[in-house]
């Protein structure tokens, strides 16, 4: 009797084991979802959807706004999601009110067509969700890196009463002094002269392992099935990629940056991995040179994706720099 039950013990914690490790091997596209699932309660993160017309978006979001600092919308970046910020949230502040949106077209906000797609299309759908959710009532600060900082700036220089200040991390849409690995890589495509393989839309595992060299400047040592699940889930996309890239590389997106950098008003706080090979440091420059009072941080030993390689950095940067404005604000109006 005691020798059943301790093997039906075993039997019940047994089974949930080989379940998981069974999806695991089967479905490692499911388990990493499942995984940001649970990484985004821990954070106290919630899914919401807000509608703008028949459009939907998607968002993750934690606090209230109306704290001493200004509500933070983030933006990720190319053929990633809201959830690319997970390890930057982790070390924000628990009473920061913190949004996290998927961009247009991108996991579970609305696909249109490539209007949508351009910066400026992207620029009008933002603006949208920001009206959608509230967040228009009071200024807020807006981070954007890679594409959603070439947003986030042409955002700032269309919509500036909206904004409190902003943050662009390894931003897009500049024309860059010193050419990045990427950008050879995709004037090689241009001529002809290799497969039309695109560098950032992976399709095989030895294709993705390029792609994470690319983009960190010590990538993450993934284990091989986690790797197969970040390609499972990312294939099913692809064509959709493909188009969004045409889009933001076309003749009306790609320097985006650079023809309404001149426009921006708002305090301008610029973060660039010094290593970056998708798109050179060189940028931090071309932006401090036409806006001189924006704030610099260049980070040593990090590549392009800074919210995965220095999150706990960029975290204090950006706090830091909220609560630098808050002072400032705060002296002026104790001078007026």
């Amino acid at each position: 009797m005691e020798l059943s039950a301790v093997m039906l013990a075993g039997g019940v914690l047994v089974a949930p084991v080989l379940a998981f490790v069974t999806s695991f091997l089967l479905w490692p596209g499911v388990l990493l979802k499942a995984y940001n699932w649970y990484w985004r309660c821990r954070l106290g993160l919630m899914v919401r959807y807000s509608h703008s017309g028949s459009y939907r978006f998607c968002y993750s979001t934690r606090g209230t706004p109306g704290g001493i600092t200004p509500s933070l919308l983030l933006l990720h970046g190319f053929s990633a999601t809201k959830d690319m910020w997970l390890p930057v949230v982790k070390y924000l502040p628990r009473n920061q009110h913190v949004v996290c949106v998927d961009m247009p077209g991108h996991e579970g906000t609305s696909r249109t067509g490539p209007e949508d797609y351009s910066i400026q299309g992207q620029v009008g759908r933002i603006h949208q969700f920001v009206q959608s959710i509230g967040l228009d009532k009071r200024p807020f600060h807006l981070v954007g890196t890679s594409m959603g900082g070439n947003v986030a700036g042409v955002y700032a220089a269309t919509y500036p009463t909206f904004l409190s200040s902003v943050t662009l991390i390894c931003p897009a849409g500049l024309v860059y002094p010193t050419e990045s690995e990427f950008i050879n890589r995709l004037r090689e495509l241009e001529k002809g002269e290799k497969d039309d393989s695109i560098p950032l839309i992976p399709t095989t595992l030895q294709e993705l392992d390029d792609m994470l060299r690319l983009c960190c400047h010590t990538p993450p040592n993934l284990p091989r099935q986690v790797q197969r699940g970040l390609l499972a889930n990312r294939i099913p996309n692809n064509d959709f990629y493909k188009e969004v890239f045409m889009e933001i590389v076309g003749e009306n997106s790609r320097h985006s940056l650079q023809e309404n950098m001149h426009l921006i008003t708002t305090p301008l706080q610029v973060i660039w991995g010094k290593e970056d090979q998708v798109l050179d440091v060189s940028g931090a420059a071309v932006l401090q040179a036409a806006l001189p009072r924006c704030r610099v941080s260049v980070l040593d030993s990090c590549g392009h994706s800074v919210a995965l390689e220095r999150p706990r950095k960029a975290a204090k940067l950006i706090v830091d720099y909220l609560h630098e404005q808050a002072v400032g604000d705060e002296n002026v109006k104790k001078v007026s």
